[in-house]
């Protein structure tokens, strides 16, 4: 199992509300979680097969942007 963290504009417990379907569906429940005490809102995914742009496309479809940390 790999864990791809990723910089988000999530920000807030309703933020995290309107991702939560596509990122469960995609990731599954349990498999994700967002930092939003982190400046950067870091996504940490817990993943055998997706890779980042699997989850920038996920988060994306939800109306939000994901990227790579720097």
């Amino acid at each position: 199992m790999k864990t791809i963290e990723l910089k988000t504009n999530i920000m807030c417990g309703a933020c995290i509300a309107k991702v939560t379907s596509a990122l469960n569906e995609t990731v599954g429940q349990g498999n994700w979680k967002v930092d939003t005490q982190n400046p950067k809102k870091v996504l940490s995914v817990a993943t055998e097969t997706l890779n980042e742009e699997d989850v920038i496309n996920t988060v994306a479809k939800a109306g939000y942007k994901a990227e790579k940390l720097s």
